[in-house]
């Protein structure tokens, strides 16, 4: 993919139109009296603070772990829109496959929602646009973040702090449950429909969203 290519696909993640999982190796200490090498430990992944949201879809449930720790105002900004209902209803309006998937912010009629204050960018948080993991759509203005996500399909990291124009845009989670859905969406049929590009041919709609508990929990 060119670079004028993915800047002009950037556009498309407005608001008009997983944490990345870090962990060291832990060698094991080795032994004079040995002759062979020490096995290495397995790593342990870190446990990421923050609330599963179930977001049901017309093709399936996707579960994404959020990181409160890394992004505290962006999950919270989410947070906001999913206890309101906002998402109830609305669609996945732009699908580019190897590139992203994107919801959270007009109805199948491409209607608008009212939404809340923008939230404050928080790319500079040490995660990365990599497959399955959901960063928030903006305009131009780092700080310009709404209701609109997207999910990643593919090695974004291009869009990281600071690549993109000295900032990025913000990963605030990863899918734990449901990347098969994620697959299936990014391959649907897509076309222009009143001035937008890349829109899916049939509608996908978000049903619910909703926070999990419990046994409810993905492991």
């Amino acid at each position: 993919m060119t670079t004028a290519f993915r800047r002009s696909l950037l556009k498309g993640i407005a608001l008009g139109a997983g944490a990345l999982l870090l962990s060291g190796a832990a060698l094991a200490a080795p032994q004079e009296a040995q002759t062979e090498p020490a096995a290495e430990a397995a790593p342990a992944a870190p446990v990421v603070k923050g609330p599963q949201v179930s977001i049901k879809t017309s093709m399936g449930e996707i579960v994404v772990q959020l990181d409160e720790e890394r992004a505290p105002k962006t999950v919270a900004n989410f947070m906001q829109y999913v206890k309101q209902g906002f998402y109830k209803g609305t669609i996945f309006h732009r699908v580019i496959d190897g590139f992203m998937i994107q919801a959270g912010g007009m109805n199948e009629k491409f209607e608008g929602r009212k939404t809340n204050k923008p939230v404050k960018n928080e790319s500079n948080n040490g995660l990365s646009n990599q497959p399955y993991t959901i960063s928030m759509a903006r305009e131009d203005h780092p700080d310009s973040a709404t209701s609109q996500f997207f999910i990643n399909v593919a090695d974004n990291s291009g869009i990281d702090y600071p690549n993109y124009k000295g900032s990025g845009y913000t990963v605030f989670g990863k899918v734990v449950k449901g990347q098969e859905v994620v697959d299936k969406i990014k391959g649907v049929v897509v076309d222009d429909v009143r001035g937008m590009q890349n829109v899916p041919v049939t509608p996908i709609f978000i049903k619910s969203v909703s926070v999990l508990k419990g046994d409810k929990l993905v492991k």
